[in-house]
């Protein structure tokens, strides 16, 4: 018998403590949802009935944690990201030569080239967007922009953790961290400035910044040099223009190294499509530990939220069936 709801979200917890942070995040997030929403329902229809005793009807449609643990490996089995390698090769060099088989490079490349721009955003986003939030925070109007900057970090964080788990194959949590549409505007501010996932979410939108910064010079670089590479010899030949120009003197490769240097070209290019994969695969895990931390304090803060009028609908939340022999986390 669960008396609140956090100790149904610390009894699913421990369910699923070798299953995937991003997946446990989503399943709590999804019965605080529900519970939290159910609970505000019944004190509005029974406020008579105690907490407990409705919360303990409404357990018992939704599903205890081993049974919502269970529905929600199985749903994760079968909606896993499918960004994955193809073909295994069974050789050194058949996976050093088999990343142009391989989607994670491509996603990788891809997401490389699209952090420059999101780092670019983000991080002009942050700046402008907290500096204006302190600015007016000596106004009363301060607040609500606060809130509605705090918001738009939470919806800019989920946005890239889809971007992340699309290119690079890297599980995200793919719900937000449920807030209750009763609370005060200056309560949910309060929960969101004390919530350390906000900040968390912060940092990493200066941090991309940086990493897309770096991300965009190195493949330019690296691209540059390796269709110099490539083109010399066409460039020579066709052109009839030399490979280095100095003092007025053009200087010429020999015909015989030609074959070197589309092959050095191409080796440069490969090795960088490896690298690129190996650091796309880096850069997930190292969001993952970033958008993954399991909020607490919004839901404390709900404790003291009047109940919503209505019940908003449940979009995602497991679907309580009275045998409980289905479930839809997704």
């Amino acid at each position: 018998m669960f008396k609140t709801i956090e100790e149904y979200l610390d009894a699913l917890k421990n369910e699923m403590k070798d299953a995937d942070i991003a997946l446990v995040q989503d399943a709590q997030a999804d019965a605080r949802e529900h519970l939290s929403t159910a609970l505000a329902a019944v004190r509005e229809s029974a406020p008579e009935t105690s907490e407990a005793d409705a919360l303990g009807k409404i357990i018992e449609e939704y599903g205890s944690p081993e049974e919502t643990a269970s529905a929600y490996r199985e749903v994760e089995r079968r909606t896993s990201p499918s960004l994955k390698q193809t073909t295994k090769p069974s050789s050194a060099l058949g996976n050093f030569f088999g990343v142009y088989l391989d989607p994670r490079a491509w996603g990788a490349l891809l997401y490389m080239l699209i952090a420059f721009v999101t780092g670019v955003f983000y991080f002009s986003w942050a700046v402008t967007g907290v500096s204006v939030s302190i600015s007016f925070l000596i106004f009363i109007f301060g607040f609500p922009i606060a809130l509605l900057f705090l918001l738009s970090v939470r919806g800019l964080a989920l946005l890239e953790g889809r971007l992340v788990e699309a290119l690079l194959g890297i599980r995200m949590p793919r719900r937000p961290l449920f807030s209750h549409q009763g609370m005060k505007w200056f309560d949910r501010l309060k929960a969101l400035l004390t919530d350390k996932a906000t900040w968390l979410m912060l940092v990493y939108m200066i941090l991309q910044f940086v990493l897309g910064t770096a991300y965009f010079v190195a493949i330019v670089t690296v691209l540059s040099v390796s269709l110099s590479f490539i083109a010399l010899p066409f460039v020579q030949e066709i052109l009839h223009q030399g490979a280095v120009y100095n003092n007025g003197v053009r200087y010429y490769f020999p015909s015989w190294s030609y074959p070197l240097l589309v092959l050095g070209g191409l080796l440069l290019w490969t090795i960088f499509m490896n690298i690129a994969r190996g650091v796309g695969q880096l850069h997930g895990r190292f969001a993952k530990c970033w958008f993954s931390p399991v909020n607490r304090n919004i839901t404390s803060a709900l404790s003291n939220a009047p109940p919503p009028p209505f019940p908003p609908p449940l979009i995602g939340a497991p679907i309580p069936t009275t045998n409980k022999t289905e479930k839809n986390p997704v």
